[in-house]
């Protein structure tokens, strides 16, 4: 029974990376509208997702199957909890607005599972927090600095390429950005199945990169529109080094097994171009602000729902539950309170100042 639910909750999850992530990776080629027909564009990502999936998912399958938590940790029963907490965490989160990341929600639930069990592999985890930030780093700065040369020798060289050839190379650049996609995201939801010895790696990689697929062509039409909208002022230029820069560096990062927030990277190069057009103005979009509460809260989020569901479902503990419980509930107390008396001062100096007014002007009545 555990092991239908974790495939089921395995498919479910896959389906949502392939509605939401896969799709993204399309959305600088469909929004310059280099392909106009947005099945067309899904399709395309599906296709990338398998390839990508089928001949590179195996690397970041491994660390996020066997490379965080020892082999003996993830049972079918840690493996269904591990992908029904990062489904249920997305899916919760997606509804009221607030963007998570995939991969960082699913590395988040590994480790809430290794920590209720005193087992985790810090140089790991150390590994992929510090790609977590160096790849975004990356993504911003290559950008940045193309578009600095491209302007300088725009203007020593007075040369523009031609349209269809840039319409090609941004093509090329979105399908390898779809197959980066399939190698990095596929794994969020196959790890915990071969980490568990459900499926095998090359039975697991094609039936979740299927499903991806489905998912990517039957629900990530509302998301490629979205995306699209977002790159309607960039160039195809400007395009092009976006989605390289994400697509070599998602690629880069996965042959070293890291999973990576692949929607950050993207964001992050799309703002390296706009810093190099406005350095000051850039920092004050709310962009950055929703970035960096993005890095924090995924991972976050998802290991307190893993551990507190692991130390009651598996170890049968309920003391480590009750404190973190009273822990969570005293933060929100304190910062409740720490709110609420300026609010009260402020309404009781008004109403001292009404009353000194009143009296005031009884004294002079």
């Amino acid at each position: 029974m555990l092991t239908i639910i974790a495939i089921v909750a395995a498919c479910l999850f896959a389906f949502n990376i392939g509605a939401s992530g896969s799709a993204a990776s399309m959305g600088i080629v469909y929004g310059a509208k280099v392909i106009t027909k947005r099945q067309l564009a899904l399709l395309l990502a599906g296709i990338g997702a398998v390839v990508g999936s089928v001949f590179g998912g195996q690397y970041v399958t491994g660390t996020l199957g066997k490379g965080i938590i020892p082999e003996d940790i993830m049972t079918v029963k840690v493996a269904c909890i591990i992908l029904l907490v990062s489904g249920f965490t997305l899916l919760v989160t997606n509804y009221i607005g607030i963007p998570l990341s995939t991969s960082e929600v699913t590395v988040g639930a590994i480790v809430g599972v290794g920590l209720s069990f005193r087992q985790v592999n810090v140089d790991t985890i150390a590994m992929i927090v510090s790609f977590w930030v160096i790849v975004p780093v990356a993504a911003f700065l290559i950008p940045y600095f193309l578009e600095k040369v491209k302007r300088v020798l725009s203007k020593k060289m007075n040369y523009r390429p031609p349209v269809k050839l840039l319409a090609v190379i941004l093509l090329i650049t979105g399908i390898v950005e779809a197959i980066a996609a399939g190698m990095n995201n596929v794994a969020n939801a196959l790890a915990p199945l071969v980490g568990s010895n459900i499926v095998s790696m090359e039975a697991g990689l094609p039936l979740i990169a299927i499903v991806v697929v489905l998912g990517s062509i039957f629900f990530g039409g509302k998301v490629l529109e979205t995306n699209a909208k977002k790159i309607t002022s960039l160039t195809l230029g400007n395009g092009i080094v976006i989605s390289g820069a994400t697509g070599s560096l998602v690629v880069g990062a996965s042959f070293l097994g890291i999973p990576i927030p692949m929607t950050q990277i993207t964001t992050a190069a799309i703002v390296g171009i706009q810093a190099s057009k406005d350095k000051k103005k850039v920092w004050k979009q709310k962009i950055i602000h929703q970035i960096a509460k993005v890095w924090i809260t995924s991972p976050i989020v998802s290991l307190v729902i893993a551990f507190a569901l692991t130390e009651i479902l598996v170890q049968y503990s309920y003391n480590q539950v009750i404190i973190l419980t009273l822990a969570i509930f005293a933060t929100y107390i304190l910062v409740r309170y720490r709110e609420r008396p300026t609010k009260v001062i402020r309404e009781k100096g008004w109403e001292q100042h009404g009353e000194s007014l009143l009296s005031g002007s009884r004294t002079r009545r």
